[in-house]
């Protein structure tokens, strides 16, 4: 399992919250199209117009065409942030309860 996770700073914190109002309101018809991913969880700190974007890959290849589908993607309610780093890695463990 593979993870790209994605951090935006500078967001109004309200338009924040909307944004992931909005996600799990769409969350249940899966992924974007052609968007290999197998999870998304979406972190947020309001209070600091912080978030980020985990998303999960099966495999290293999904990971990479995932990249680039995201990359290519604008979000969804502009809430003022600016994505400041994107960073890939493996999951070397995976606890859910």
């Amino acid at each position: 399992m593979y993870a790209r996770v994605a951090k935006w700073e500078g967001a109004d914190g309200e338009k924040l919250r909307q944004a992931a109002r909005e996600i799990n309101a769409e969350a249940p018809s899966g992924p974007p199209e052609g968007l290999p991913a197998k999870g998304f969880m979406m972190l947020i700190d309001p209070d600091n117009g912080r978030s980020l974007a985990v998303v999960l890959f099966e495999t290293e290849e999904d990971l990479r065409k995932g990249d680039e589908i995201l990359n290519g993607m604008t979000p969804r309610v502009d809430d003022g942030s600016t994505r400041t780093s994107v960073e890939h890695y493996e999951v070397g463990v995976d606890v859910r309860v």
